[in-house]
């Protein structure tokens, strides 16, 4: 804290501000906070995939749970499994709307209200 009054600290502070704000320009070719991530279909195959695969595996863990310690016979399973299906349309459903997208990575329309 002795160096308050350091000419030779400030300038080389000063010069590295500017390389700092020099480099802020040679990212200006990226997009914008709010714009959507480029997705490849391939992703977009493999998210929907997984989205209904994941939802009918635990609706299965689910109905099968049930029915182990309630003794119900194959009803909580089948009444799980559609409920399971029944979710993974809807998650990919919102994914094709953009709905599941993060904060930030949707677009603000005026007709979303």
């Amino acid at each position: 804290m002795g160096d308050d009054n350091n000419p030779g600290a400030l300038r080389e502070l000063e010069t590295r501000l500017a390389r700092a704000r020099a480099g802020e320009t040679l990212g200006a070719d990226r997009p914008e906070p709010g714009a959507e991530p480029p997705k490849t279909a391939l992703g977009v195959a493999m998210r929907v995939s997984v989205e209904l695969v994941a939802a009918v595996a635990v609706g299965v863990a689910i109905g099968w749970l049930i029915d182990a310690g309630l003794d119900t016979g194959p009803w909580g399973l089948v009444v799980f499994v559609f409920l399971g299906g029944i979710a993974g349309i809807l998650n990919v459903y919102k994914l094709a709307k953009g709905l599941s997208s993060g904060p930030g990575y949707r677009r603000n329309d005026d007709t979303d209200k």
